[in-house]
Formats: structure tokens, C-alpha cells, sequence
């Protein structure tokens, strides 16, 4: 009986944590499984010389999510406001509140002065967005309230925001092509379209592109990092009774007699199986041979279109300790800052150029991934984080920790490891990070770095198995192999292995860890709905 459990929980990353968070709470008996020493994936800091670097996230969105279910779970964190700046070339914008928008406008018009109507177009769209935002994550989400008791939050709230709620949803799916495609009906001038959509993955939606200015004012950052969030998941979900075994890798799963076995041959049984890791993994690993052959045939379909699919974009991410007091960054820009060294943009180095030099691999030199690499590193836009701007307990006394990163190809590294040239490329990248950084917005950088080390898309999926080292869902290059509707959000948890549920940001695209805390309430809420039945 030891290794009989109500839910198993494979993955502790947020989905997984939120769900055997409130399971537990429940009194099932539930076990979590996490490959890692620590549990909380892609939202996770460490520590280095006594500098705090955040290792995923860099700060956190509510999206009227995050904060009902510390709530709900009694789970008390200490939250500081991220505010985030933007910059290209000399330009820089602090964006402090909705009037933002305004003053970004005129920085667009000041770059481009002869796309004042695209830029007033592109900025309208981006007003009706946000509107539609505040709509979106304006309310506690519902999942996360308790509504049979709760009946001046069901009319007072609820019912009101429903009717809003359905029409902004028509208006999200009617935005559910390419940003790509859309500045192109706007705009013909390309620097002018890359400058925006750089910022994303190739082909985010529009909406959810149109979207990053409601987005920036929403950013939280806990006390102490990112980390501090899982960890208190953690903490609950052992307060409740609940079990996690760390570095312990689920190797096979077998529907049919409703057991998993884990990297040392150990066999645990379940009634359900909630699976919030790699997604892909679960259809590699999983064994049919003694189910049905309708329904075999029905999983083997499902698994032919998972394994089909490529996780979405990747990132290279520098960390920096600078000899250099917190002061000297801040008067250049906040500790979140979103920052392109040329109004220029990428146009196809990241696509078309990236794309010959694969296809062409063998007959590629050094020099000429030198040579991309230059202008890749060039005309990028740079995500930096600046823990010490938001926590001055981050970083020694006179001192500061930066986190840079770039969206990176996958393929180039894999290709990169498999050349025996995997570190040496790694320094490249770094060295030209800092010296575009040092020659345009931080001069610090040129004398003061004290060390610097890097995480590159195959130390992600090493890390926390994501297949392609993907940092959010799925491609948006091609169609999404699960539900990807706001509206039948309830839905993404659902896959064709009897007593199997998915969560996290394999289950729902676009993520992020509020849609990752969400879809492991959805598959807690079904599990526990199904509990309470028997029950009765």
C-alpha cells in the first residue's frame, strides 16, 4: 500500500505545484514528482557569489490569477511592483501607467517621422487591446472563488463581467492571426513592424502581442526572486500532507493497470494521473499494449500530432555581476527593461538568414555564423532584468547582477553541440551581448563586469525537459496540437489516456504562469469533482 496514491503529479513546475496544492488540501493522498532538486521550473532564482538571479521569469503577471490563489491557499508573499522601461538606441520610456502609451507614441514618431498615420493606427489597436485586457484579467478569476458561498461576488461581480467577458472573447479569436501579418496590413516600413514584433515569439496572435502594455503595467516580482513563489507551493502542499520526491524521472506509464515507474524501477499506482511536465515525454514513454485497440488506436492518433509538433521559441540568457552600485543602472532604466539597440530591426537574420545557414549546415563556417551572429546580436531586442532594482538585497553592498536574454534558435545550438564547438560559441554570444550593450546603453559593461556565465536553449531542455528547449507551449509557426481558446480553457486538460489529466504550459497556448497556476486548478477541480462524487 506505501506506493498507492489517490493523484500522482508528474512535474513541479507552477501547474503541477497548484495542482497537488489543492488536492492535498482536500485530504487525497497525493504524490509530486520532480526531476530537478528544486520544483518550480521555469520560475525558479539561485544564487551565485551573493548575487540572486531569477533563472526563468523574471517577474510575475496576476492576470487575476495569481494573487486569488495565494489568497485561497493562505499563502502570504511580500510582492514589489516591477515597472518596466523600453528602449531603442537612445530612446528610452519609463512605462509607469496607461498614459505610457502616449509618450510611446511619440518616441515611434520620433524614430519614424514618416509613419505618423501607421504609428497612430498601430497605437489605436493597441488602446482597444488593453481595454479588452482590463476585461480579460480585471476580475479574481472565477475558478479560483467559491461561488456557492460567495453570492455577492457571483452578482455583484461575476455576472456583470460575463457579458463583457463573451464579446471580448469574439473580438480575441477575431485576432488569432500572426502579429507578422498584421502590422504588414498596416505598415510597410519593416524596421517599423520588426521594432514591435521582435519583442515576441515568431507569430504570437496579435491580441496577445497588442496586449504587452497591459501586460508591463501588471508585473509583480516577490520578495527574495521568483523562486519564492513554488517554494511556498512547496511549503503547502507538505503542510497539507501531500508528498514530493525530487530528483526522481517518471520512465514509463501504463494506463492499464494505472501505474507509473520512475528511474529506479520503482512502481507507484494512481487513480489519476495529472501530467504537468513535458508533454511530448508522456506520449514517448507511455504504454498501450493493454488497452482496448479503439482506444489505443485513438491515443496513437493524439500521439502522432504531439510528436509532430515543435515547442515554441527558445532563449539564450547571459547572467553579468557588474562592479557597479544599483544607482548607476537605475538612472538609465527600471529593473525590468525591455531595451533594442537599432530602430533598424532584425528583419530576416532571425528567420529567412537563420533558415539558410540550417539548411546549409554543412557547407557553413565558423565564419559565416560569425558573421549572422554579428548583426543577430546587433539589431536584437534585449530582455534585462535587474534584481537589485527591485529587491536591494540581491546583489552585494555596491554591486549588481544583471539577466539578459535573446529569443534563440534551438537547431543552431543543437548543431553548435554537435561540432564540438558548444562552449567556445557560447563565449561568442556572450562577448557580443555585452560589447553591443556596452557600446549603446550600459557603458559600465565595458570595465566593471566582474564574471559571466549562460544558459543556452539545451541547457533549458536539459534542465527542465522541454523539448526544444521551448520556454512557453507550442510553435506558433504551425497549428497548435491542443486547446488553445480562452473559452475552453476547462477543456485543455483533458487527453484520450483514461485516468490521465495535462496541465501547464504544455496544456495551453498562449502560456505563461498564470495559464500554468490555471490549468492545474482546472485538473484539480475535475479530479476532486469526481472524488466528491464517489464519496456520496
Amino acid at each position: 500500500m506505501k506506493n498507492n496514491y489517490d493523484v500522482l503529479v508528474v512535474g513541479g513546475g507552477m501547474a503541477g505545484l497548484t495542482a497537488a496544492a489543492y488536492l492535498s488540501r482536500d485530504g487525497l493522498k497525493v504524490l509530486l514528482f520532480e526531476k530537478n532538486k528544486k520544483c518550480g521550473g521555469l520560475v525558479s532564482s539561485f544564487t551565485r557569489d551573493g548575487f540572486l538571479f531569477d533563472a526563468g521569469v523574471r517577474a510575475i503577471e496576476d492576470a487575476g490569477i495569481i494573487l486569488p490563489m495565494l489568497k485561497e491557499l493562505e499563502i502570504d508573499l511580500e510582492f514589489i511592483r516591477s515597472p518596466v522601461s523600453v528602449g531603442i538606441e537612445k530612446e528610452i520610456l519609463h512605462i509607469d501607467d496607461a498614459e505610457s502609451l502616449n509618450r510611446y507614441k511619440v518616441l515611434l514618431q520620433k524614430l519614424y517621422p514618416d509613419m505618423k498615420k501607421d504609428i497612430d493606427h498601430i497605437l489605436t489597436v493597441i488602446r482597444k487591446v488593453m481595454k479588452d485586457m482590463d476585461v480579460l484579467y480585471g476580475i479574481e478569476n472565477p475558478v479560483f472563488k467559491d461561488l456557492k458561498n460567495d453570492k455577492e461576488y457571483v452578482f455583484n461581480t461575476l455576472l456583470p463581467w460575463l457579458f463583457k467577458f463573451i464579446f471580448t472573447v469574439q473580438r480575441i479569436n477575431h485576432m488569432d492571426f500572426p502579429v507578422e501579418d498584421f502590422l504588414k496590413k498596416i505598415t510597410k516600413n519593416t524596421s517599423l513592424r520588426d521594432i514591435i514584433s521582435q519583442h515576441f515569439f515568431k507569430n504570437t496572435p496579435t491580441f496577445f502581442a497588442m496586449s504587452y502594455f497591459s501586460l508591463y503595467l501588471d508585473y509583480l516580482y516577490p520578495k527574495g526572486g521568483t523562486g519564492k513563489l513554488p517554494k511556498a507551493l512547496e511549503n503547502k502542499i507538505l503542510d497539507f500532507g501531500g508528498r514530493i520526491v525530487t530528483e526522481s524521472e517518471i520512465r514509463e506509464v501504463v494506463p492499464s493497470d494505472s501505474f507509473v515507474k520512475d528511474s529506479n524501477g520503482t512502481v507507484f499506482t494512481y487513480k489519476t494521473l495529472i501530467w504537468a511536465a513535458d508533454l511530448k515525454t508522456l506520449y514517448r514513454i507511455i504504454n498501450t499494449e493493454s488497452l482496448a485497440k479503439k482506444l489505443v488506436n485513438k491515443i496513437n492518433i493524439h500521439r502522432r500530432e504531439i510528436l509532430s509538433k515543435r515547442g515554441g521559441d527558445s532563449i539564450f540568457t547571459l547572467f553579468l555581476t557588474v562592479d557597479e552600485p544599483p544607482e548607476g543602472f537605475k538612472k538609465i532604466a527600471n529593473g525590468h527593461f525591455f531595451y533594442t539597440p537599432s530602430k533598424k530591426g532584425l528583419g530576416e537574420v532571425h528567420r529567412l538568414e537563420i533558415k539558410d545557414l540550417l539548411q546549409n549546415w554543412a557547407h557553413t563556417s565558423k565564419e559565416d555564423v560569425l558573421k549572422w551572429l554579428n548583426k543577430f546580436c546587433q539589431l536584437n531586442t534585449y530582455e534585462i532584468s535587474i534584481p537589485a532594482l527591485k529587491d536591494p538585497s540581491s546583489a552585494p553592498e555596491g554591486k549588481t547582477g544583471l539577466i539578459i536574454s535573446l529569443l534563440f534558435e534551438y537547431d543552431l545550438m543543437k548543431n553548435i553541440e554537435s561540432d564540438n564547438w558548444y562552449e567556445g560559441f557560447k563565449r561568442e554570444v556572450e562577448n557580443r551581448m555585452i560589447n553591443v550593450l556596452a557600446t549603446s546603453v550600459f557603458p559600465m559593461l565595458k570595465d566593471k563586469v566582474i564574471s559571466q556565465f549562460s544558459y543556452t536553449p539545451l541547457s533549458i531542455e536539459k534542465r527542465i525537459a522541454s523539448s526544444e528547449g521551448a520556454i512557453t507551449g507550442w510553435s506558433f509557426e504551425e497549428p497548435v496540437p491542443v486547446v488553445n481558446r480562452i473559452q475552453h480553457g476547462a477543456r485543455s486538460v483533458k487527453t484520450p489516456i483514461p485516468h490521465v489529466l495535462q496541465a501547464g504550459q504544455w496544456a495551453y497556448s498562449p502560456a505563461g504562469v498564470p495559464m500554468s497556476i490555471l490549468t492545474g486548478k482546472l485538473a484539480a477541480d475535475r479530479v476532486l469533482k469526481k472524488s466528491r462524487k464517489n464519496r456520496r
